[in-house]
């Protein structure tokens, strides 16, 4: 097998296994929290905290799996990940009270802290070095189509097994397709070819110094698409879109993020990742002020906001690859992803809190100064992409 064919593979394998990944567990309270919630009689909003406390265990073990990904390789870190989702939504499957659905979610969490972008994009970096920014887009390309895919599938799903029975079927899916995937569509550790380690690195101060304002972009801009996320059909009907329109418009950020990460890939590779981050965050912030305009506006609005979204995927794997080398490059991700899925975790609450405190335009007002502040820490990296200062501190 050629190198082009076996890069070729590596990517598809982690590319399609992304998909079922983010849509049995990012994604899978969209279609089944509301029967879960009529099911049960547990309150919707204690369903949807599932979610919460996922995200939160996968920031807390994020940076144990950068370190195991750096010791053993991503390919048995991304196969346990496939175990542990498996797991945690069989037992979701199976949970007869409230405190066993957190119980599985936690699970879930650890699956998720193992599988899903950061630990992809980690083995990725640790097999192929800084060649890897091409396959690290290409990734996000096929996770893009997560919700297209697995919202579909969670709702047929349901109507034919209902919602233990979809949960249980995407468990078997983890372990009869995504673990035999990741096993043998993978190289094994230390198996591809290696790239020279980089060049000893410069003063511990320099070093801290990237690490932490990236660590600060990338947990704001999580923080900022988390709530947009839970919170955007609300938003929209409550500046005017009628709960159709806001569906339609919902729709059509899947679209806007593959379509910027196909850009991305064609024309922004030569560049440093600091500039791809930089727009991603000038588009979100854009994005989120053209809210704020007549109704006329929200279609361009969710556009612009999807593409910034899109092209921040890119920019969360490829920026610390740049800026830090590929030595050590999964235990930076892994410390880079804690704060940013904590503050996923807490994202779905503040939200709420938000739009019942300050009301729809100033919760989006205070957003939108959130995300234009966010630029100032990017900004402040693009010296450190000029010299390309390596370390993680």
């Amino acid at each position: 097998m050629t190198p082009v064919r076996k890069r070729g593979l590596v990517v598809t394998v982690i590319g399609l296994c992304q998909i079922f990944a983010w849509g049995s567990s990012y994604y899978l309270p969209a279609v089944l929290a509301g029967p879960i919630a009529r099911d049960t009689g547990w309150p919707l909003a204690w369903v949807l905290g599932g979610l919460s406390v996922g995200l939160l265990v996968s920031g807390l073990v994020s940076p144990l799996a950068g370190r195991a990904i750096e010791g053993v390789g991503g390919r048995l870190v991304l196969a346990a990940s496939a175990v542990l989702l498996a797991a945690g939504l069989l037992a979701l499957a199976l949970a007869p009270t409230l405190t066993a659905y957190a119980g599985a979610w936690g699970v879930i969490g650890l699956g998720m802290g193992a599988g899903l972008y950061d630990p992809a994009f980690s083995t990725l970096g640790h097999i192929y070095g800084e060649e890897a920014r091409s396959l690290i887009t290409g990734v996000t390309l096929w996770g893009g189509f997560a919700s297209t895919v697995c919202w579909p599938l969670s709702a047929l799903l349901a109507a034919h097994l209902g919602w233990r029975g979809a949960c249980a079927a995407y468990a078997a899916l983890h372990l009869g397709v995504l673990l035999p995937l990741y096993l043998f569509g993978l190289p094994r550790h230390g198996a591809a070819r290696r790239l020279p380690p980089p060049k000893p690195v410069g003063a511990p101060v320099a070093r801290r110094a990237p690490f932490w304002l990236t660590a600060i972009a990338m947990t704001f801009a999580a923080l900022v698409m988390t709530i947009i996320s839970v919170e955007l059909p609300t938003l929209l009907q409550a500046r005017g879109a009628d709960a159709t329109a806001a569906v339609a418009l919902g729709a059509l950020l899947g679209p806007a993020q593959v379509g910027a990460r196909a850009i991305e890939f064609v024309v922004g590779r030569r560049g440093h990742p600091v500039w791809t981050m930089l727009a991603a965050t000038v588009l979100v912030a854009a994005g989120l002020a053209a809210l704020l305009l007549d109704r006329a506006f929200f279609a361009l609005a969710v556009l612009v906001y999807g593409a910034g979204g899109g092209i921040r995927s890119i920019a969360r794997g490829t920026l610390p690859l740049a800026l830090f080398g590929r030595e050590g490059y999964p235990t930076v991700m892994g410390r880079l992803a804690m704060p940013s899925l904590i503050a996923q975790a807490a994202s779905p609450v503040l939200g709420g809190a938000m739009l019942s405190g300050l009301g729809a335009d100033r919760m989006l007002l205070a957003v939108l100064a959130l995300a234009g502040a966010n630029i100032v820490p990017v900004l402040l990296l693009i010296p450190y992409a000029r010299t390309g200062a390596p370390g993680a501190g």
